[in-house]
C-alpha cells in the first residue's frame, strides 16, 4: 500500500525559508511523476511542482518558479520541496502526491495523496 507522509510545515515570516519533504512508502517509485500541491482556505486545491522520479526532471508553477525547488532523494525515497522567499500568499495546506501519468498537473492526474502539512506565512 502507496503511503506518503509529509513533514516540514509551520509558520515562517515573509522572506523566509522552510523545506517539506514527503516520504514515499509501499512500492517502487521509479516509474512514478511526484507532485506537490497547495490548497489555500476557500481556495481549491492547486499544482506547485512535480519531479519525475527517474532522471529527475522538473516542472514549475509559474507562481513559484524561481522561488521553490523539488528535488529526491531516491535512496531515502524521499521527496522535497525547498520554499524560499515566502510569501503570505504562499500560505496553505501543502499536499504531496503521486502518479504514473505522464507531465501530470492536475489534482484528478494522480493517484496517492498524504495526509498535508500547514505552512502559515506570516506578513
Amino acid at each position: 500500500q502507496v503511503q506518503l507522509v509529509e513533514s516540514g510545515g509551520g509558520l515562517v515570516q515573509a522572506g523566509g525559508s522552510l523545506r517539506l519533504s514527503c516520504a514515499a512508502s509501499g512500492r517502487t517509485f521509479s516509474s512514478y511523476y511526484m507532485g506537490w500541491f497547495r490548497q489555500a482556505p476557500g481556495k481549491e486545491r492547486e499544482f506547485v511542482a512535480r519531479i519525475r522520479w527517474s532522471g529527475g526532471s522538473t516542472y514549475y508553477a509559474d507562481s513559484v518558479k524561481g522561488r521553490f525547488t523539488i528535488s529526491r532523494d531516491t535512496a531515502k525515497n524521499t521527496v522535497y520541496l525547498q520554499m524560499n522567499s515566502l510569501k503570505p500568499e504562499d500560505t496553505a495546506v501543502y499536499y504531496c502526491a503521486a502518479t504514473r501519468r505522464l507531465m501530470a498537473s492536475t489534482t484528478y492526474e494522480y493517484e496517492y495523496w498524504g495526509q498535508g502539512t500547514q505552512v502559515t506565512v506570516s506578513s
